[in-house]
This record gives C-alpha cells, structure tokens and sequence, in this order.
C-alpha cells in the first residue's frame, strides 16, 4: 500500500510525454488538424488550424511556424533544428468523364438534343476529387446553339467530405445516325457485295450528301470512286455495274420476224444493262445502236440504222 501511494506521488511530478512531430501526414479531411501535425499532441488534438489543400495537393509547414503553433496550443514539442517541417498531403482521384458526360447529355437532351447524340468536349480536363468521394453532379448555365451544335455550361460537383467545385465546359454535339459503311478500303469499281458494308453509327455531318441508308440499296451496284473503311456511301458513289465497256468486242444479237442473228461488234461507249450504246460493225464500219443485255452482249433492234441488213444465216452483220 505504501509503494502504491508513493507511485503516486511520484508519478504527478513526473512530466507529460512530449509530443512527437508528423513529418509526413496523408489528409482524409478538407481540413487540418492539430493532430495532424503532432502525435500526443494534447487535448486540443481536434483543433481546426485552418483549410487542407485542394485534393491532389500539399501544404508544407516549416520549423518556425510549427514552434508557433505548439505554443499557442500548449504542445509540447520544441524543434531539434531548422530542418524540421511537416508535409501534408490530400490524394485526390480525377472525376469519371463518364460521370461528366451523363450529366451533360442529360441536361443537353432537356434542351433538345438526340438522346444518343455525340458530345465532343474541348480542352476538358477532369477534376480531382477526395478518394472516396461520390460528388452529386449537375450541369447549369447552358447555353446551347441546336442548329450549330455547340454548347457551353457549368459543370458542379458537391458531396460529403468535399468541396463544391465548379468546371466551366465547352463543346460540339452531333446527331448519331444508322449507315451502312465500308467495311474495309473499297478501291473505285468494286461491285458492291454482302461482305463490303456494314451497319454502324456515323455522326450526321459526316454523311455529305444524299447517302445510302440500306444495305439492299448498294447491293450489286459498282463504286465510282475509292471509299475509305468506315465511311458512307452516297448515292453519287454508286451506278449500275458496267456491262460493256468502249472499245470491247462484243457480241450483237438481233432478233426480228422469228429469226435470231448473231454478230460481232465493237463498242464505242460503255454501258450497263439496259443503256444504249454505239456499236461498229467492223466489217461494213457501221455504226449501229443497240442496248445492253448482258456482259458484253448487245441486242441490236431492226431499224438500228436505216439501209441496214444482216446477211441470213451469217453470224457478222454487213451492208
């Protein structure tokens, strides 16, 4: 009982154990705290010194204003040099675009946006947050050109354990549309196949001219000029598949009073079935006209040129 008692005695005039300086302390508050900068830093170890930096930044507090700080909240602590300093740190993470863009789109489809438009954001450079933060975000402040597309707005953010934050945002919105596009670099003459269009979403500026919207509608038909993949195809692009083509030898075939003739024959233009055509008769050098029918087959009609016969039972057509 008497060691217990002088326990004690003794242990009151024993001093308190002085505090231990943090040199390096990672911030989960937006502020900072005595604790934050000593260990058994007293009962002021709650005290609010003053705003944390930005999330993603640092405060560094040096010797002198450490000492200051201990002083005015009876800290016992005392610099062991100059050197001594505490670094604080918040981590932030940067803000989803994703969670930007869905609140975007939503208040650009209020305003009158397709609701599966294209957004395309200039220069945006995503905020940091607090590590686990889950910000509300709203957009205000639209202003919106529907005939041109742009748009400008104010992007906020506001959540526990967060400051609110607000990102001016700027940008193009373009309409979506269903196309079929080249599946693969389409050189000038290829005749469109199954396997050379696919279906795909293409912004509407993109789709110059009056464009195909159906597969069916190209299908069989040949290129005018190259088509890069992923492109569309306008109807410019596109004519019926050549038959013929100018200076071919071709075979004629006429067909009058229930006698069929043949000939042969070299075409001065080219065609697709069902054009007209000139064609020369290379023995008489006649000139005749005819329609396409086939891969170079060309019906000849009776008064294809006045004064012209075809020699019966001969397969050349002659004067």
């Amino acid at each position: 009982m008497r060691i217990l008692r002088l326990l004690l005695i003794f242990g009151a005039w024993l001093p308190a154990e002085a505090a231990t300086l943090r040199p390096d302390t990672t911030l989960r508050s937006p502020v900072v705290l005595l604790r934050d900068l000593f260990d058994d830093s007293g009962a002021e170890a709650d005290r609010v010194l003053g705003p944390g930096p930005a999330p993603g930044g640092r405060i560094v507090v040096e010797a002198p204003q450490l000492r200051a700080i201990a002083r005015q909240f009876d800290v016992d602590w005392h610099p062991a040099s100059s050197a001594d300093r505490a670094v604080l740190e918040r981590p932030g993470l940067a803000m989803s675009r994703e969670v930007a863009l869905a609140a975007l789109r939503a208040a650009l489809v209020t305003a009158g946006a397709s609701p599966d438009c294209a957004i395309e954001l200039a220069g945006f450079s995503a905020p940091l947050i607090p590590l686990g933060a889950v910000p509300h975000v709203v957009v205000s402040q639209l202003d919106y050109d529907s005939r041109g597309g742009r748009f400008s707005a104010l992007l906020s953010a506001a959540g526990a354990g967060m400051e609110p934050l607000n990102v001016r945002m700027n940008g193009q919105v373009r309409d979506m549309m269903d196309l079929p596009v080249a599946t693969a670099n389409l050189p000038a003459g290829t005749i469109i196949g199954p396997d050379d269009l696919r279906m795909a979403r293409v912004n509407s500026p993109a789709a110059r001219g009056e464009v195909v919207h159906t597969m069916e509608q190209a299908a069989g038909l040949q290129l005018t000029r190259s088509i890069a993949a992923g492109q569309p195809v306008t109807t410019g692009d596109l004519t019926r598949p050549l038959l013929v083509r100018r200076g071919a030898l071709v075979q004629l075939r006429l067909t009058a009073d229930g006698l069929s003739v043949t000939g042969r024959g070299i075409a001065l233009e080219s065609g697709a079935e069902g054009e007209r055509i000139k064609v020369r008769n290379p023995g008489s050098k006649t000139e005749l006209i005819g329609v396409v029918i086939g891969p170079d087959l060309v019906r000849i009609s009776a008064d294809a040129r006045a004064g012209n016969v075809l020699n019966r039972g001969s397969t050349v057509f002659s004067e």
